[in-house]
Order: C-alpha cells, then structure tokens, then sequence
C-alpha cells in the first residue's frame, strides 16, 4: 500500500500531466484526432526527424569553408553561435529545417553555399503519460524515441484501457492529436510501433 506521502506524490504527478494536456489540447476541438495512417506521408517523414533541443551537441559543416565548422553544445538560450552571421536559434528545429536556414542566410556571404546539420550527441527527452496506463507520470528517452519502445517503460496499458485509443498529444508544428490502436503500435502495422516522440509529446490512453 503507498504511503500518505508517496499517494500523494502520485497524484501531483497526474495533476500536472492533465494539465499540460489541457493546455495543448485546449487548442484543438475537444475529441478532435487523427488517425495515424492516416496523416499525410509528408507529416509522417517529417514526424520521424529528430528536433534539436537545449543541450545536444550539434556539428556544423559549410562546404569548402573549413573555417566555419561548429561543433558545440546548444546554449539555455537554445541558440548556437557560426561566424558571419552569428547566433542562430537551433533548439526545436529539425535539422534540415536548420540547414535550410544557414544556406539562406549564408547566402549574402557565399555563393550557392552547401550546409551540413547533424545531431552528434542527444539529451534525453521526457514524455508524460497519462490515463489508462500502468504508471502515470515521466518517462525518459535516450536514444530509442520509439512509441513502442516508451509505452513499455511506462508499463503498458492497465486493464481498463480502451485498445484503441492511445493517443500522441502534440504541439508543434501545430496542435493535434494522434490516434494509435494498441495492436498497431505491438506489430507495427505501418510504422505506427516506429512512430518517434519529441519533445512536449504527451501519451494520452483512454
């Protein structure tokens, strides 16, 4: 049986669950979703890009300008820093959003210039589940970011979860949620276990 202090502990650990939930999904009709195999092949491409976040260490390669390589850590203020241009925010960008970036405004300097973004090392994300699942609260991700691979940290499902509702309450780029059914994300029918959580994701299971 949990103690006074650990029941309550979990209850503020819920609490706050729902209410960063409410928060996203407040800006979405209520009950509003849709179905993972049913988002465009474009969202999903760019679902599964990583997106950088305060504190991964990011390489940055301009082609035939050496001098210009950055290899450094995102700053608190989730800026990096390349010469001829200065700070550049990089956190929450995907990195060809990123790269598409640099070539822009490195364009005022150098000709056709050809930009190369990579993550070298990952902070751990957290994800918050909430609902019908065996632990309510925080998970944390390293390297494997799969739905797959987080919904079996979190416990599975409890035994009054409805199988087919397990959703991806998402904020960026723009508000939505995402159905998943629990086989699909077992099996992986159509990438739905491969499907990759980012930052401010939640796990929603009704």
């Amino acid at each position: 049986m949990l103690s006074w202090f650990d029941q309550r502990h979990s209850f503020a650990i819920a609490a706050g669950c729902l209410a960063l939930a409410s928060a996203v999904c407040g800006c979405t009709r209520p009950g509003e979703y849709v179905w993972f195999h049913q988002l465009p092949q474009e969202t999903t491409l760019a679902s599964n890009e990583y997106i950088i976040g305060i504190g991964d260490v990011v390489s940055i390669h301009v082609f035939g300008r050496e001098e210009m390589t950055v290899h450094e850590k995102v700053r608190s203020d989730g800026r990096l820093s390349l010469l001829l241009i200065g700070d550049v925010e990089a956190s929450g960008k995907r990195p060809s959003a990123l790269k598409a970036e640099l070539e822009g405004r490195l364009k005022d300097y150098i000709v056709s210039p050809n930009v190369v973004v990579n993550v070298e090392e990952a902070q751990p994300i957290v994800i918050l589940f909430f609902g019908e699942v065996a632990h309510v609260g925080a998970v944390s991700l390293d390297h494997d970011t799969r739905l797959a691979h987080a919904l079996a940290l979190s416990g599975g499902l409890s035994d009054f979860a409805s199988k087919d509702s397990v959703f991806v309450v998402r904020s960026d780029p723009k508000p939505m949620r995402i159905r998943f059914s629990y086989e699909s994300i077992y099996r992986n029918m159509g990438g739905a276990g491969d499907f990759k959580l980012h930052r401010g994701d939640m796990v929603e299971v009704e």
